[in-house]
């Protein structure tokens, strides 16, 4: 199912007076429950891992800024590629997707590395050279400051 027809169907489950949306797309399944409501532990939600890394994110920080002045002395040479925005980072489309790049992944200029979520909409952010991704500098699920190195690309 398209990350776009997600994030619709998300806000209008958020926006709506309604407790719980479940849409069939040929083998593709999707049951969205709004938070709070009766019935918790039946979320099967295609999208919940990108909500709960933002609750998360609040009691984070501390260990966001010590990650990340650690991170720039440890970086191999090559080219940094570095956070547009401010967010959530993850790796795949959706929960249980395969990742977008692995170390050692070939890319080309243009090839989408990751998205971060920022303010309920999911940016996929592209490589700016081509080559070989030689690291990964952040854990999937984390957040994302503004310049923060994600990927070198060599």
């Amino acid at each position: 199912m398209d990350l776009r027809k997600l994030k619709t169907l998300i806000d209008l489950v958020a926006e709506s007076s309604i407790a719980e949306l479940e849409v069939t797309e040929g083998e593709s399944k999707v049951r969205i429950v709004k938070s709070g409501m009766a019935m918790p532990q039946s979320q099967v939600v295609m999208m919940q891992p990108q909500h709960a890394p933002m609750a998360n994110a609040a009691a984070m920080p501390a260990a966001a800024a010590s990650a990340a002045p650690l991170a720039p002395p440890e970086v191999p040479s090559g080219h940094i590629v570095k956070s547009p925005m401010v967010g959530t980072f993850y790796r795949a489309s959706a929960p249980g997707a395969p990742s977008f790049v692995e170390v050692g992944s070939s890319v080309k200029e243009g090839d989408t590395l990751c998205i971060i979520e920022a303010m309920k909409l999911l940016n996929e952010i592209d490589a700016d050279v081509s080559g070989v991704v030689k690291q990964i500098l952040v854990e999937n699920g984390q957040p994302v400051e503004f310049g923060q190195p994600l990927f070198v690309i060599g």
